[in-house]
């Protein structure tokens, strides 16, 4: 479990146990990066508004005889502004970052992300590491606890800086591995959880 930012809360009412009725929209406002080229990132609200998604489709680092060592780091930014219903605001409660694995005995992967609201505390990255050998989808998450939740200000139009790493060294391994934070068909996606409150 790790907090990505931490900062004093927005002023705002207690977390409320429903999210809003109205409708939230999502704008992708940017994208830049090795592991985002522009359109093959793209974000939607779920319908029960509880929490947003980032699919990727071109999203792959890896590492191996014949590949370029600038090949095994790929990262990208994202910018996003959340349009909520008035009176309404937001915290990241909990991440769920996936993609597909395929890892030789020998070699190290990670992934590693933070984010935060423009202007804000940027706080730091938190790492997780993909374990060896490894053939399959891989998930891990984030929880944010209660207390350390970051509500956007209230009232305030601020974006949302999202920010992500693949990394993927051969190690001892001979042949060619890799680590996917992508999904072709739009069925692995990050997820990010809203924590909701009610503004003064």
């Amino acid at each position: 479990m790790a907090s990505l930012i931490v900062a004093a809360p927005a002023n705002a009412g207690s977390p409320l146990d429903n999210p809003p009725d109205d409708e939230i929209v999502i704008d992708l406002v940017a994208m830049a990066g090795s592991g985002c080229a522009p359109g093959t990132a793209d974000v939607a609200v779920s319908p029960d508004n509880t929490a947003f998604t980032v699919i990727y489709s071109n999203y792959l680092a890896q590492a191996g005889p014949g590949i370029s060592v600038t090949d095994g780091r790929k990262n990208c930014q994202l910018n996003v502004l959340v349009h909520v219903p008035h009176g309404f605001t937001f915290a990241i409660a909990k991440v769920d970052y996936r993609g597909y694995g395929f890892l030789q005995r020998g070699a190290t992967a990670s992934q590693r992300a933070n984010y935060y609201f423009q202007g804000m505390t940027q706080g730091t990255y938190v790492n997780h590491n993909i374990g060896a050998p490894l053939d399959d989808n891989w998930i891990v998450s984030d929880d944010v606890p209660i207390a350390a939740q970051v509500f956007r200000p209230c009232g305030e139009l601020r974006n949302l800086n999202i920010n992500t790493e693949l990394r993927v060294a051969k190690g001892t391994s001979t042949d060619v591995s890799y680590l996917t934070m992508d999904s072709t068909d739009g069925s692995i996606a990050t997820i990010y959880h809203f924590a909701w409150r009610q503004c003064p």
